[in-house]
């Protein structure tokens, strides 16, 4: 099974993508982590290393893809 990351900071955008996702990801193949970057700030070093850049952005064996821009990492670093 492969993990994927789902990261976000709790907006609506965030939120839409996440329940999106979700439901989309095949379970069987993918497990998925959330992970809310305004209640989790110590994980934001954790994003920029995996390349996230902006949320709401899902990690999928090591390749960042953002999906919509909710909000920049420098903006949650605050």
């Amino acid at each position: 099974m492969t993990n994927a990351t789902f990261y976000h900071a709790g907006c609506p955008v965030c939120v839409a993508a996440e329940q999106q996702l979700a439901q989309a990801l095949d379970t069987s193949r993918y497990q998925l982590e959330v992970v809310h970057l305004g209640q989790e700030k110590q994980r934001i070093s954790e994003a920029e290393t995996a390349g996230v850049s902006s949320v709401p952005a899902l990690v999928l064996n090591g390749q960042p893809f953002h999906i919509n821009f909710g909000a920049s990492i420098a903006d949650l670093k605050s």
